[in-house]
């Protein structure tokens, strides 16, 4: 990686969530939610910079206690519950550059309801992207537990295939199905030019980053599956050395 490489780890935080009240500075294993990620952004041997896009005082003040920048707050109109990613990323990158007139080379999305990491699949998910800049993101997928080819859309009380196709994938062996993977929101990467020019978060040459067991805190029920893995990371039982060292601090 050239010393000019600029990464920037943006972590986004809204103060609303629906299904957890405050998800963001929920308690796990003695420290907030928003903490993990920052904490792994900051230890990547690639990120540089770390800043959360928050529209809460409160959560801006703890992402500064654990070691983030906030230098701006996000407007309300973009921090609702229906507020998309583009809108926030944007932002940041508009403001960063009218106000400091930093640009960034890649953005790294870590999202804070997916704390349960690895620092070295971070870094090896940058590490593949600086070898393939060719493509405008990259994107960690799982392999998907069911398969949308034989899924079925309800509408007007009829039933219609969700996928289109010649075959008749109803009665298709699922061994002979495409497979299929989901985003999983555990690392992205995004080239500013791709948000700002394409006004896209990923473009039409998205890079794949497989990853599997991945489980993320969406609800009140996922809180102690996402402690369980938690807890591993921290005990070493992921067998890196660079996790022991970061945990042991």
């Amino acid at each position: 990686m050239s010393i000019k490489t600029k990464i920037l780890a943006l972590i986004p935080a809204r103060g609303g969530s629906k299904s957890i009240p405050r998800k963001n500075l929920l308690p796990l294993l003695d420290k907030p939610l928003i903490a993990w990620s920052i904490q792994h952004a900051l230890h990547s041997k690639y990120i540089n910079r770390v800043i959360v896009s928050t529209d809460d005082e409160e959560i801006r003040d703890v992402a500064i206690k654990y070691g983030a920048e906030a230098p701006f707050i996000r407007p309300e109109e973009i921090s609702q519950d229906l507020s998309t990613d583009l809108e926030c990323f944007t932002h940041a990158l508009n403001w960063l550059d009218d106000a400091e007139k930093y640009q960034p080379s890649l953005v790294v999305h870590l999202r804070p309801t997916g704390p349960a990491r690895i620092i070295s699949n971070i870094d090896n998910a940058i590490s593949l992207f600086l070898e393939n800049m060719d493509c405008d993101s990259l994107r960690s997928v799982s392999l998907a537990d069911q398969t949308p080819y034989k899924m079925w859309l309800h509408r007007d009380n009829r039933l219609s295939p969700a996928m289109n196709s010649d075959l008749d994938l109803s009665s298709t062996p699922r061994q002979q199905l495409e497979k299929v993977y989901w985003q999983n929101g555990y690392i992205d990467i995004v080239k500013p030019k791709t948000i700002l020019d394409l006004q896209s978060m990923t473009g039409k040459n998205v890079l794949p980053f497989i990853i599997n067991n991945i489980k993320d805190i969406d609800y009140f029920h996922d809180i102690p599956i996402v402690e369980e893995q938690l807890k591993k990371i921290v005990s070493g039982e992921s067998n890196d050395e660079q996790e022991e060292d970061f945990y042991s601090v």
